[in-house]
């Protein structure tokens, strides 16, 4: 079953009386529980492409289907409730709140998208930090922890909303090659276990070599797919 389905996606940017194509007729999907990447270089429309995926940036041609949903279509309104209840994120840069502790930042996306009883959210929390390694770091703030560690926290944080999808963007950017192998481990251990599809983007070969489908992107057009047999 097909998780993402995209029909000659189109974006177009504006810029004065300029327009710049980011992503030009591109169509691919992506099974349920996949471990997927999108590569190019700078500039070839990963970012942009993650971000239409991730209900951040609507396209301006084409279909995009999202766990069945045509997000193309949405307002921002039904995108933004839709991101919060179906998509969870991993960024290079961690994103934590410095004056929230480990635990609070993992609940904070339950307090802003799911009307979830206290001592529901806390052992939903306790359950995610637990499966990433971090369940005795709980009351530390980010400044007291290691990047490797701050990534765990992002991965749990990630999935506490029961996410479908996660949209990892360049995730092991800023970890060395010791934690960054971890952290892809962690990764596909909790894709395994509750069924998470993720998708990233990334110049990392750490990453590449890991997945197992890769869509090869180059000035907004979708070069070649390699692996897997979902087309």
């Amino acid at each position: 079953m097909s998780l993402v389905v995209a029909q000659k996606l189109e974006k177009t940017y504006i810029a004065g009386d300029i327009a710049v194509k980011a992503i030009q007729g591109v169509s691919f999907s992506v099974a349920a529980g996949s471990f997927v990447s999108f590569i190019g270089p700078s500039g070839s429309g990963k970012s942009t492409l993650l971000n239409m995926i991730g209900c951040l940036d609507p396209p301006t041609g084409g279909k995009l289907i999202v766990a069945g949903e045509d997000v193309s279509t949405m307002n921002r309104v039904q995108s933004a409730h839709f991101r919060g209840e179906t998509i969870g994120f991993i960024f290079q840069d961690f994103n934590l709140i410095p004056v929230l502790t480990v635990a609070e930042n993992v609940e904070y996306p339950l307090l802003m998208v799911q009307n979830r009883p206290q001592k529901k959210r806390q052992q939903q929390v306790q359950k995610l930090l637990q499966a990433v390694g971090m369940g005795d770091q709980a009351d530390k703030f980010p400044n007291q922890i290691s990047g490797g560690q701050k990534q765990r926290v992002a991965v749990a944080r990630a999935l506490v909303t029961n996410a479908r999808l996660v949209l990892a963007d360049e995730p092991t950017a800023n970890l060395d090659s010791k934690t960054a192998h971890k952290i892809i481990g962690l990764m596909k251990e909790m894709r395994d276990e509750f069924g998470t599809t993720f998708i990233f983007s990334t110049h990392d070969p750490k990453v590449v070599e890991n997945v197992e489908i890769i869509f090869t992107l180059e000035d907004g057009k979708l070069l070649q797919k390699s692996g897997g047999d979902h087309v």
